[in-house]
């Protein structure tokens, strides 16, 4: 099987983030960025399915953030080929963009599945992965926590999650695009001397693709750094006394009579 993951960068929530000068924004230059959460899923899903009947597994990323480090990385795991999509501006693409230009790799690529994280959390027009199915005209399952080979030749068994944590199996026929919420394993850890052998032995293929001119449908207006809220009140004393207090507390609130 031909698999094909998306890989993204995002901005690094731990640090802290900056809003550019014009205040409709945020300043890319100066965020820390790492990769998207559930797109590593999507990566240790397709490198699980290589292991269990010898898929070969292509890595698609736009060269944005930090990617090259994420691409060797991903080289280091498992993954057999690496194509990097040319992106000159500090700024990621919108979605339709975006859409746009993965679909155009991945058709060259010819893949059979392919996996992309249900969602990121710098999404802001919409999730990715049912957009990108749409752009290739493929079948789309999301928030799927494992894909295992199907009982039949070219189809694929996919668990959906559900709220409540109901979990449906589904049988999936190929060609097929899967937004994957998490992989039947824990995303793997490779050491950093692997990861810098991939540095010297892994090509990285460029494919130069036309950028689509796309409006985005939101228009920001202007960005707000959250402002604190008050700190909470600590308690002190005895079981009686912070009981006391609570009812206090409640009463105030109108919450107790």
């Amino acid at each position: 099987m031909n698999i094909a993951v998306v890989l993204r960068q995002v901005p690094d929530l731990i640090e802290t983030l900056e809003i550019a000068d014009d205040g409709t924004r945020l300043d890319y230059g100066a965020a820390r960025f790492i990769v998207n959460e559930w797109d590593n899923h999507a990566l240790e899903q397709a490198l699980l399915l290589k292991e269990s009947e010898g898929s070969s597994v292509t890595v698609v990323a736009l060269d944005f953030g930090e990617v090259d480090n994420t691409l060797y990385e991903a080289s280091a795991k498992g993954a057999d080929t690496i194509v990097k999509i040319p992106w000159d501006s500090e700024e990621p693409p919108a979605l339709r963009q975006a859409a746009a230009l993965y679909a155009e790799v991945l058709r060259g690529i010819g893949a059979e599945l392919i996996l992309v994280g249900c969602q990121s959390h710098d999404e802001l027009e919409g999730p990715l992965a049912p957009q990108l199915a749409f752009t290739l005209n493929l079948p789309y399952v999301g928030v799927v926590r494992g894909v295992q080979p199907g009982d039949q030749p070219g189809s694929i068994r996919v668990f959906k999650e559900f709220p409540g944590a109901v979990v449906a199996r589904m049988s999936v026929r190929l060609p097929a695009l899967i937004g994957v919420l998490a992989a039947e394993k824990a995303p793997r850890y490779v050491p950093v001397s692997r990861i810098r052998a991939a540095m010297k032995s892994t090509p990285i293929r460029e494919s130069q693709v036309d950028v689509p001119q796309a409006a985005a449908p939101v228009n920001v207006l202007r960005l707000y750094v959250p402002e604190a809220p008050e700190r909470a009140e600590m308690l002190d004393g005895s079981a009686e006394e912070v009981a006391e207090r609570i009812c206090q507390i409640l009463a105030e609130k109108g919450l107790l009579r």
